[in-house]
């Protein structure tokens, strides 16, 4: 099972909260650096109540200098 395929159901549950207009930002700190990130959370509403669901974390700085994309022909591009 693929890493894409493992995070499909956070994807389908991220697209549902954003139709359904239950997603927000929220400021988060990282317990291992303490670093202040922007975390996207589906919003469970009960009653007065909301629970936050952490779905995926926004980059701090430029993605592109973070991220190796895939290769078609196998593996990844190291960007050189």
């Amino acid at each position: 099972m693929t890493i894409v395929q493992q995070h499909s159901r956070n994807f389908e549950t991220l697209r549902e909260a954003f139709e359904n207009r239950d997603v927000a930002l929220l400021e988060c700190q990282l317990k291992t650096t303490g670093e202040l990130v922007a975390v996207v959370v589906a919003v469970n509403r009960d009653a007065d109540e909301f629970a936050f669901v952490p779905i995926a974390m926004m980059f701090n700085g430029n993605p592109y200098e973070c991220l190796n994309p895939p290769n078609p022909d196998g593996g990844f591009d190291d960007g050189q």
